[in-house]
Order: structure tokens, then C-alpha cells, then sequence
């Protein structure tokens, strides 16, 4: 499974690895900043997209929805599944009412049920 990741703040890998979670089945990209972020998804083509709320130069908020719209358009594919992924449990809400499958805090991340599977 491809993950790609939007924090520009923590590092994703070493939160989930301290989390217990074994990404040996994973292939996990990070970028630190949204720039390029259409791109970036094209690129990629991840099956999970982890989107942090508060990410310059463009908020994960308004990456979802662009991608939504790109998605509708048959511009792109949609990842299988996007997670918010914001310390704020108001910005994940907003996330999830945007059209994210699901959210969750960041620090809590290596808990979610995808790692799982």
C-alpha cells in the first residue's frame, strides 16, 4: 500500500514506527509543505492520503476539497482512502464534513484501524 502524507510539522514515519506500527507492507511518502500538491498525488498515486489541516502554503482542508473536484472532473483517481490528520478536533470534523473518508489526531494516528489491515 502507497501513503502519502501532508505534515509539515512531525514526522510521520517515527510517529507510527513509535506507535508500533509495522510499515514494512507500506511504501510511506512525506512532504512537508502542499506546493505542488495535484502533482504530487498524480505522481504518487496513493491508496491512503493523510492530510494534515494547518500545512502551508495550502491548507489540507482545501487540498481535499480541489481534489474532490479534480476527482469529479475524471482529472484524477481518487485515493482508496484520505484521512485528516490535524491535532484540532474541529479541523478533522471539517475534514470529514469536506468529504474525507475519516480523520484522526496525528499523535493518535498510529492507533487507526487502516494500519491494520
Amino acid at each position: 500500500m502507497r501513503v502519502l502524507a501532508f505534515e509539515d510539522s512531525y514526522d510521520i514515519e517515527k510517529i507510527l514506527v513509535e506507535g508500533g506500527v509495522d510499515l514494512s507492507d507500506w511504501e510511506l511518502l512525506q512532504y512537508w509543505n502542499t506546493m505542488d500538491y495535484f502533482e504530487r498525488i498524480e505522481n504518487f498515486q496513493p491508496d491512503l492520503l493523510l492530510l494534515d489541516h494547518y500545512i502551508p502554503p495550502v491548507k489540507g482542508l482545501e487540498v481535499l476539497r480541489c481534489l474532490l473536484e479534480l476527482v469529479a472532473a475524471d482529472q484524477i483517481q481518487r485515493p482508496r482512502m484520505i484521512l485528516g490528520i490535524s491535532s484540532s478536533s474541529a479541523a478533522n470534523e471539517a475534514m470529514e464534513h469536506a468529504g474525507a473518508d475519516g480523520s484522526i489526531g496525528k499523535f493518535q494516528l498510529a492507533k487507526h484501524e487502516v494500519w491494520k489491515n
